[in-house]
């Protein structure tokens, strides 16, 4: 039988080289050792996840590879999930994420999504190029606990601030976390438009979640 560090390493390998159905049989015989399934999905799932996602930030992969990692990522999940105790798994803590309005560039965002489904959480997806004033509707509407933003284009940064503000005039700023990241952004900037943090990639996208929500200590 293999050892736990040896299956969580052919899990990761699993997701980073596209093997959707070998991953299954990985994670069954992960999840018949008796090992635990929050580190199996942490530490084997998402590792080949972000692995897959700097292989693409790299330009080894594509959109149509990467999409290939998340299914794979997600028949690991299915086999994990069922097993995770019922208080964890982001104790059911929401998440509504979206790219900001006047980008389009989606691929981050949805490597965040994928890694906060893995960690548990609930995340309503918006999509991308959101209005603002969608984005508002979706604070009152969902309530959620965090509000994840992200762009790719520098012209986009600035309804990121205009945002936190339109969430102030509605009263409905104290509700909501609000994160941001991409590629032309900073912590200062983060700082800068109020937001309550800022996150340069996937897997910090999680750690910070679980800071602000109080899985993990600040």
């Amino acid at each position: 039988m293999r050892t736990k560090e040896e299956l969580l390493t052919e899990m990761a390998r699993c997701v980073r080289d596209m093997e959707d159905e070998e991953v299954t049989e990985v994670t069954q015989e992960y999840a018949d050792a008796g090992y635990d399934p929050q580190e199996g999905i942490m530490n084997g799932l998402v590792v080949g996840m972000n692995e897959a996602g700097k292989l693409y930030e790299e330009e080894e992969y594509y959109i149509p590879e990467l999409l290939i990692c998340s299914d794979a990522m997600y028949n690991g999940l299915d086999v994990l999930r069922p097993l995770l105790p019922q208080d964890a798994g982001g104790n059911g803590t929401k998440v509504v994420i979206a790219v900001i309005q006047g980008d389009t560039h989606d691929i981050g965002k949805n490597l965040v999504k994928i890694m906060l489904e893995a960690a548990g959480y609930q995340v309503v997806d918006l999509g991308r190029d959101v209005p603002i004033a969608r984005l508002v509707d979706a604070v009152r509407e969902e309530k959620p606990q965090i509000l994840a933003l992200s762009t790719l284009m520098s012209t986009s940064m600035a309804h990121m601030g205009t945002l936190i503000e339109e969430l102030k005039k509605a009263g409905l700023r104290d509700s909501v976390k609000v994160i941001v990241g991409g590629a032309p952004l900073s912590r200062g900037f983060a700082e800068k438009i109020g937001a309550d943090g800022y996150s340069e990639n996937a897997t910090e996208a999680v750690k910070l979640v679980d800071r602000l929500t109080g899985r993990l200590e600040p």
